[in-house]
């Protein structure tokens, strides 16, 4: 009997139909390199696992029990394409963030008809607590791409695509906040995504739940504004110098000590942190004096 998986990576999609039950994992990866030309060492599997594990290269395939189409995110690099990854950013690189909020003379949350489809969503969507809501606290939803993870470029682990700083935020923010991780795109992918990066399992903070694009519904509108979290891309060049989840876990722990959120503007986020300090540091001086 044959196999057909979908390969996921780098942003595209590979079909693979030519296995049977007999062969290995390591025919697959052989498969893969065939399409995309990262060697079987360089790559990583997510979601192909047993009992928990990864599943070892001399696994049958017919052993896994796929899905016909079972999709599989995989991560690895081109040998060829480790001088142009360290390469510095082209100038101008076009950026897709699922954090937009949209704007409109009548605000998209008060239309009528978006209001309809937040219903049916509240209806038929079924959410899977993770973690028990805590009393009195509130409710941080904190997106995937771009902004805890650089989903597109290619990488080995990831570790390596992880923002800096994602667990001493997640940490801070537990204090005070209940923590929900969303993104527009499949729970299997951010249920992969969340287990690579040791999130969901983390002792020092729990996840409430998680939503997907199920969770979602589409608006249209002409005009719409960008909350100003810089998106995290090209990793391998940012990691070192990427501190905005350090920053945006100071604002959290800030904003907390208010009992009201409603006169808040979220977009102007670092100004807020950094008036937050400057009156610290008068006070100091002050002090000093």
């Amino acid at each position: 009997m044959s196999i057909s998986v979908i390969i996921k990576w780098g942003g595209q999609e590979y079909s693979i139909s030519s296995l049977s039950e007999e062969d290995t994992v390591m025919d697959l990866k052989q498969s893969i390199k065939t399409l995309t030309g990262v060697l079987p060492e360089r790559q990583k599997l997510l979601g192909l696992k047993v009992k928990g594990k990864p599943a070892e290269d001399e696994m049958k395939l017919g052993s896994l029990k796929l899905k016909p189409n079972t999709k599989i995110m995989m991560m690895g690099t081109r040998e060829e394409s480790l001088e142009e990854v360290l390469a510095p950013p082209p100038e101008n690189d076009d950026v897709v963030n699922d954090f937009d909020i949209e704007e409109e003379f009548i605000e998209v949350e008060n239309r009528e008809e978006n209001l309809a489809k937040i219903a049916r969503r509240v209806k038929d969507y079924k959410v899977e607590e993770l973690s028990p809501p805590r009393k009195g606290k509130r409710l941080l939803v904190l997106d995937v791409d771009y902004t805890l993870f650089d989903h597109k470029s290619c990488a080995e682990t990831g570790q390596e695509l992880m923002r800096p700083y994602l667990h001493e935020l997640l940490t801070s923010a537990y204090e005070d906040y209940d923590i929900v991780i969303w993104s527009a795109t499949s729970m299997k992918w951010i249920d992969a995504k969340m287990k690579e990066l040791g999130v969901t399992v983390n002792p020092n903070y729990k996840i409430t739940f998680m939503l997907d694009s199920a969770a979602m519904i589409t608006v249209h509108t002409p005009k719409r504004g960008v909350v100003e979290i810089r998106p995290f891309m090209k990793a391998h060049l940012n990691r070192e110098k990427d501190k905005e989840l350090y920053k945006l876990a100071q604002y959290l722990k800030e904003i907390a000590k208010l009992d009201d959120f409603s006169g808040l503007n979220h977009k102007h986020w670092e100004k807020y942190v950094c008036k937050v300090w400057q009156i610290f540091i008068g006070f100091l001086s002050l002090y000093l004096l």
